[in-house]
């Protein structure tokens, strides 16, 4: 089974996430943070216990105290997370933005709301 984590600062959007993959039965263990930070503590615990990074990890591109791109550029700088599938996620269809996250090292660019079928394809 895939695990994802999911960061974002919208509470309603983790909430609405957790509940399609409920309601659609999709067969993935998903996390949800609601900072970088957090997200980025918890991948280290999961390192430390020996249970590995994550297949795939999702930011919120706009967070008021972090971006999802300082998060996707943090994890790129760190081979540990290598081989993590790292996307960013917005509301945005500017091009601009979809630019900065890919700079930013990732490997896919998501507009909300999301969906699990294009997730998955991203694995």
């Amino acid at each position: 089974m895939p695990i994802l984590f999911y960061v974002d600062d919208s509470r309603d959007d983790l909430f609405y996430l957790d509940y399609i993959r409920r309601k659609q039965q999709v067969d993935v263990d998903l996390f949800c943070f609601s900072s970088a930070p957090a997200a980025f503590e918890a991948l280290e615990a999961r390192l430390e216990k020996g249970e590995g990074a994550p297949d795939i990890l999702i930011a919120d591109l706009y967070m008021p105290l972090d971006s999802g791109s300082a998060l996707i550029a943090q994890l790129r700088r760190d081979d540990r997370f290598s081989a993590v599938r790292l996307g960013v996620c917005s509301g945005s269809d500017a091009a601009e933005d979809r630019e900065r996250a890919f700079a930013a090292g990732a490997d896919f660019y998501l507009e909300k709301p999301l969906n699990f079928t294009a997730i998955l394809d991203n694995r």
